[in-house]
């Protein structure tokens, strides 16, 4: 058995075979798919803060003006 390797687009359920291929595909051929997946990226603590904030009684945010006078510039 001999192997080709090649990137295709589906479409309507169909993969075409590279021009420079087809002439070595007999009949029968054995087919495999991987399907390429995004990443799926780990929930971290922050994601979790971003989906439930912390309620702090008393708690009130800086202004823009009086954050940039203690900014470290």
């Amino acid at each position: 058995m001999k192997t080709i390797e090649f990137q295709a687009q589906v479409k309507d359920g169909k993969i075409e075979i590279p021009r420079q291929y087809r002439s070595k595909i007999a009949r029968q051929v054995r087919v495999i798919v991987l399907i390429e997946e995004k990443p799926k990226r780990e929930s971290d603590f922050i994601d979790h803060l971003l989906r439930h904030p912390v309620q702090v009684k008393g708690f009130n945010p800086l202004s823009r003006e009086r954050e940039h006078e203690h900014a470290l510039f």
